[in-house]
């Protein structure tokens, strides 16, 4: 091969090099419907990979009404075998309880932990506890089989929100287990996102190319949001779903299941809809 040949090779390999690679999701407009403050992750992880986002809560989080309950639960924490956190949400308001309570992290090292997901979790951990056991599958179902032949005979405490699916409670008192559900906060619909969402869907330069779903909450409340807007205007929108039970009230609800990850978690859900956009 000739010096100048060479050069110019090596020329070409530089400058394909330099050129940026595109982002699988460069084009697209995605709406996450999380609550606002749990919205970043999603949302940046997803603008990472060159989407446009658009955030409309469709859930927002609160306060219970009374935190007596959760209060008492903690104060009694001897009194429990077995601890079960399901949300990243119920790690924080329990642990915010503790501290005004003056409860310390040993105040519940006594307890096995049971943590429905990786960010529940590393909520956990964080914290200086330990868990241990988290299912194969982050639903409740797969806590229940991960729990049920260790609660026969021992008293669980379940911190969760203010409506939830009642399987692992019903599940493991079959199982022999006491089990006391107390709530540690509750979601509801922000009025102020019904405006937004139909106007971005109305809206061709605002319509999204896909929309987020990540519990049967977000899909319920999303519903409601709409109101009396048209399916019509969902038509060309990809629905992406977090997981089976969220997918499951997708259909009950009369809405498609576009995309739906494998791995139930954020990144699961990322990588479903950037998988999604390769077929295309």
């Amino acid at each position: 091969m000739s010096v100048l040949r060479a050069k110019k090779r090596h020329a070409a390999g530089t400058r394909s090099r330099d050129l940026p690679l595109k982002k699988p999701l460069a084009g697209q407009r995605i709406l996450v419907g999380r609550a606002r403050h749990q919205a970043g992750a999603l949302s940046s992880t997803l603008r990472k990979l060159g989407a446009e986002i658009l955030e409309i809560p469709f859930i927002e989080i609160r306060r219970p009404r009374s935190f007596r309950p959760l209060d008492t639960a903690l104060k009694n924490a001897r009194d429990y075998d077995w601890l079960i956190l399901t949300s990243v949400n119920g790690v924080e308001a329990m642990w915010e309880r503790a501290e005004r309570l003056r409860l310390s992290k040993k105040h519940l090292q006594h307890l096995q932990i049971a943590a429905i997901g990786p960010a529940t979790k590393k909520a956990i951990v964080e914290r200086g506890l330990k868990v241990d056991v988290m299912p194969e599958e982050y639903v409740a179902e797969s806590v229940v089989r991960s729990l049920r032949n260790r609660v026969k005979g021992k008293s669980v405490l379940l911190v969760r929100a203010k409506v939830a699916r009642d399987v692992i409670p019903r599940e493991l008192r079959l199982a022999g287990a006491s089990v006391d559900v107390v709530e540690a906060y509750e979601t509801v619909m922000p009025r102020a996102s019904r405006a937004r969402l139909q106007a971005a869907l109305k809206n061709p330069k605002r319509k999204p190319d896909a929309i987020t779903f990540t519990s049967s909450s977000t899909v319920r409340n999303f519903v409601a949001l709409m109101g009396k807007t048209s399916p019509r205007f969902l038509e060309n929108v990809k629905l992406a779903s977090i997981g089976p039970v969220t997918s499951a009230t997708l259909k009950e609800a009369g809405l498609r299941v576009d995309i739906e990850t494998s791995e139930f978690t954020i990144p699961g859900l990322v990588s479903a809809i950037v998988a999604s956009r390769s077929r295309v």
